[in-house]
């Protein structure tokens, strides 16, 4: 058994600014956990792979592709491959999620440029 205390994880260092925490890595799947603070948002970005995202605590603002909703706490969002995301927190409490990517991507996820 092995068993994974994200409090533990050290945070990876990421093109947002964020606390990203790798908790899962195998050959078939990828899992991070996010926390975004007031204030703090994700740069736009497209995944190789498609996404899902779960809502852990808070409430933020997930964008994917032309749709913005409000999520909470519970919630599952699913983000297909190569679909520009970005999820923000424009609250005044932390706003933890998970990030699964089945399957485990061979390609670094890549910002969206922003036209001249």
């Amino acid at each position: 058994m092995k068993i994974v205390k994200v409090a533990e994880v050290m945070d990876k260092p990421n093109p947002h600014g964020v606390s990203v925490k790798k908790i899962y890595d195998s050959e078939h799947a990828q899992v991070v956990h996010m926390t975004l603070k007031p204030g703090e948002s994700l740069k736009k970005h497209v995944t190789p792979v498609d996404v899902f995202f779960y809502i852990l605590e808070g409430e933020g603002q997930v964008e994917i592709g032309d749709e913005v909703q409000i999520v909470a706490k519970d919630a599952r969002i699913d983000s297909p491959a190569k679909i520009p995301h970005r999820l923000m927190n424009p609250g005044k409490e932390d706003f933890r999620f998970l990030v699964a990517k089945v399957p485990r991507p061979v390609e670094k996820a890549s910002l969206v440029q922003k036209p001249s």
